[in-house]
């Protein structure tokens, strides 16, 4: 049941947590629609299609990256053999949400030094973006999104946290495509309606509210019995 609690408040805090992603990605979502070919614009089936290849890709990466967290817990738990990991799980993943509904509602940025630290890989990643645009094919889409997947995040890094401490390869890689799940409907829908969309999510009550209901969620996993 609290693996299944986990793989929820993964989901969620992408649900939630992407309005803090409209400003960040927004703009990647902007170059790559201003990229496409002409017919491709004028088109809402095809510009949604290559959105959702786009999104495709990024979401690829997240799991990935949950894959290799989630090994590297496996192997710490085997160095540390604790006697109870189940508990551990739960007050690791409890805090993080905590920590991140802080970090959303603005009341505490600590998640922003990892994105600081992050932002030291990211500048040999980016140029293999850039060398994808402009896309004229689902296929530049889909890499476009499995660089941009690795983008600087204080949102995704807390949820690697999930992963790592699921302490299995398989699952931290399920974490993180719950997690991917739970941005795209607003990933999508940003790539059609980016102008009012940011102005409702940077309201500072938006964030105020998406930060204490991840709070409370994180309260709730830890104590669930």
């Amino acid at each position: 049941m609290l693996t299944e609690l986990t793989f929820f408040s993964a989901f969620l805090a992408g649900l939630l947590g992407a309005t803090h992603c409209i400003g960040m990605c927004g703009s990647i979502v902007g170059v790559l629609s201003m990229s496409l070919p002409a017919n491709v614009q004028q088109s809402a089936f095809r510009l949604g299609f290559y959105l959702l290849t786009y999104n495709l890709g990024r979401i690829i990466s997240y799991t990935a990256a949950g894959i290799l967290i989630g090994f590297l817990g496996a192997q710490v738990l085997q160095m540390l053999s604790l006697n109870n990991p189940h508990l551990v799980m739960k007050w690791i993943s409890g805090l993080f949400m905590i920590v991140l509904g802080l970090y959303l509602g603005e009341w505490w940025q600590a998640l922003a030094i990892l994105e600081k630290l992050g932002a030291h890989i990211w500048r040999r990643i980016e140029p293999l973006g850039h060398r994808l645009l402009p896309v004229k094919c689902p296929l530049q889409a889909l890499g476009f999104g499995l660089v941009w997947g690795w983008l600087p995040c204080g949102l995704v890094y807390s949820i690697l946290a999930f992963s790592l401490v699921s302490c299995d390869a398989w699952q931290g890689g399920l974490m993180m495509l719950a997690f991917g799940l739970g941005t795209l409907p607003l990933s999508l829908v940003l790539g059609v309606m980016a102008p009012s969309l940011k102005r409702f999510v940077h309201q500072r009550i938006v964030r105020k509210l998406v930060g204490a209901i991840i709070i409370a969620f994180g309260l709730f996993i830890i104590g669930f019995k």
